[in-house]
Formats: structure tokens, sequence, C-alpha cells
């Protein structure tokens, strides 16, 4: 299998789940490929290319962090691949952490993995998903309401200072683009700089007015899905709860919350079971659930995170459940050709 994986850029990329899932990948002897949201080239009447970096099949790393080392290292091999040569691109690349340099990059990612998909190639997630779900927050909210807090999307300032007001004066403030909990407030009736926040906010675009949830302070939980499902392995579950760190309302690893094990509740069971049909329906192989207690607070389709975590604090690693679900599907498509969609492919188990 030749497997490519769309990150921001090679020279940036972090050893977290995307080198976690690649190195999975290497050491079942397939083809393995990295490439930027930069390194795609389209020529008319020519097919698709990649700027692939790979290592020589001599290199042995030992480890996902060893692996990316010798990725950005100088004996990486870096070539020029037509892409209907792979047989799956996974686009992993996360457009909100985008710096203000690089807007070019922020939806070049899903736009080429639909090109590529045109090709025959598996893409993951479904790229034309992708599209629809470009901003999460904002697929998040066709999700049904009473799985969710209230929320409110607008960049009129009276109507989040009247979200306020019906929410007893207490509410989280955040960009409708973004991750990693930048530019999240957690705004009470003692906050004496909320006009300028929303000014601040609005200037980005549109803002997300969300109702605190008081079982926020004890932290939330990551819930990965594969195919719909639960990430499991052994007993074992693709949960990580996220505990905020002293001061800081902000559950993500990002921001200095300290990550532990978590149980499979009935809450988060029931929320999985409404999600999915939807998630499954729409081709989202690899998704992140945001839960605080039996509320679902956000929903991560583009490049959801946490596998890294989840090893490091001794749960498992799932890596090798991810890379399986890929091969088997690479065989259906071999028995099937196009008699399958991407969309239905992209999650069949």
């Amino acid at each position: 299998m030749k497997i490519c994986f769309v990150v921001n850029s090679v020279e940036s990329e972090g050893a977290g789940t995307t080198v976690y899932m690649m190195h999975e990948a290497w050491k079942r002897n397939h083809d393995v490929y990295l490439m930027g949201v930069g390194d795609f080239s389209f020529t008319q009447n020519e097919a698709l290319s990649i700027i692939s970096t790979s290592l020589p099949k001599s290199f042995k790393p030992e480890s996902p962090e060893e692996h990316l080392e010798m990725l950005q290292g100088e004996k990486a091999s870096i070539k020029k691949l037509e892409a209907k040569q792979l047989d799956v691109l996974f686009i992993r690349n996360n457009p909100t952490e985008e710096d203000q340099g690089r807007h070019w990059a922020e939806a070049a990612g899903v736009a080429f993995g639909r090109m590529v998909q045109q090709e025959g190639v598996l893409v993951l997630n479904d790229a034309f998903a992708l599209s629809n779900a470009f901003i999460d927050k904002l697929y998040f909210e066709e999700l049904p309401a009473h799985i969710k807090p209230a929320s409110l999307i607008t960049r009129d300032k009276n109507e989040i200072l009247e979200f306020f007001e019906a929410h007893k004066k207490k509410m989280i403030l955040k960009p409708l683009e973004g991750s990693g909990g930048r530019g999240v407030y957690l705004i009470d009736k003692n906050e004496k700089n909320l006009n300028q926040i929303i000014e601040n906010l609005s200037a980005q675009g549109y803002i997300i007015a969300q109702q605190y949830l008081p079982a926020a302070k004890e932290g939330d939980v990551r819930v990965l899905l594969l195919n719909g499902k639960i990430l499991q392995k052994n007993g074992k579950y693709g949960i990580i709860k996220r505990v905020s760190g002293e001061g800081e309302f902000r559950s993500n690893i990002s921001q200095g919350a300290i990550p532990e094990t978590s149980e499979f509740t009935k809450d988060i069971k029931k929320i999985i079971d409404i999600v999915s049909p939807k998630l499954k329906r729409d081709g989202h192989f690899f998704v992140g659930l945001d839960v605080v207690k039996n509320k679902l607070i956000e929903i991560n389709v583009l490049s959801p995170g946490g596998l890294d975590g989840l090893y490091k604090i001794g749960v498992e690693n799932f890596s090798d459940v991810i890379i399986e679900s890929i091969e088997r599907k690479i065989e259906y498509k071999k028995h099937y050709g196009t008699g399958i969609s991407n969309r239905e492919l992209a999650t069949m188990e």
C-alpha cells in the first residue's frame, strides 16, 4: 500500500497522532510518504503531482519520534510523484493552525484532496465530506441540540450580550474558526473587558457564544471514533480525559491540560450512538469528540489528535487498529473498484 499523509508542513510537524499512524504503516512495510499542504502541483492536461518526503528502506526508525526526526533530516528522500500512484491520501493538515502569512494553505488540503479523490485514490476523511465540514464548529451545529450546550454564532455584539444575560452572566466565547484553545474566553459577571473581547474576536470572524457547563471544571474527555465507532483494542478505549491546569479553564493539552485515563460511560455511548449515523453517512473515517459529562462540546473531523497522549499515559497504542482498517478498505477497493464510492468506503469496517 502506498499511503501519503498531508500535514501543514513537513518541517513544522510534531510527533503526534499523524506521525504515530505513519510509523505504524511503515512498520507494516507499506510505502509511506509525508507531504505539506503546499506540496501539490497541478498542470492542465497532466496528472496532479505531489512533492513527497519519505525514508529509504534501509532506515530503521525505532519510534514515531525517531521516524519524524529522520524525515526532517538531510538524508530523507524528496521526490515528485503522480498522485494517482497512491492508494491512500490521508488529509491531516489543520487549517486553523495556519499562521497569518499562510491563508493560501487553509483550504488547499481539502481542495486538492477532492482532485486526488477524483483520480481514484482513497482519500480520508472523504474530501467532499471535509469540504462540507470545513468549519468543524459549524458542522457541530448540525448535530441534535439536546446533546450540546446552548450556543449562538454571530458577529453582533448585542446578540452576544443578550445571550450572556439569558445564561446567568456566564458563558464561553471563542472564534468560529480556531483550535487548540486559542482565543477561548470564560466570561462571567466580573469580566470588565467583555466589549473589548467581543471586538477582538469579531475582527477575526464569527464568534461562538456557548453555555458554560459547570462540570467543565473537572476537565473534558476526548473520544476518538473510527468508522463511526469508538476506537478500541484489547478491552481499552480511545478515551482520554484532559484536566485543566491551575488557574486555567481550557482543557486543551496544548494549553497545559494534564491527560488522564477515563471511563467509557453511558453518557459517552449515548452521544456516539446519536452522532455516528451522520458521521458514517458523510464519510468521516477518523473523528474526535470532546465531551463534558453528558454534553458534546466540540467535534474535530479535520485532524483529530490524541493517539500519542493515549499511548503516553499507558492506555494503548491504537495506531495499528487504524492502519489495519485502511488496509481492509484497500482490499475492498481491489474487489469492487468504483462500485463503492469513496464516501462509503471511508467508513466501511
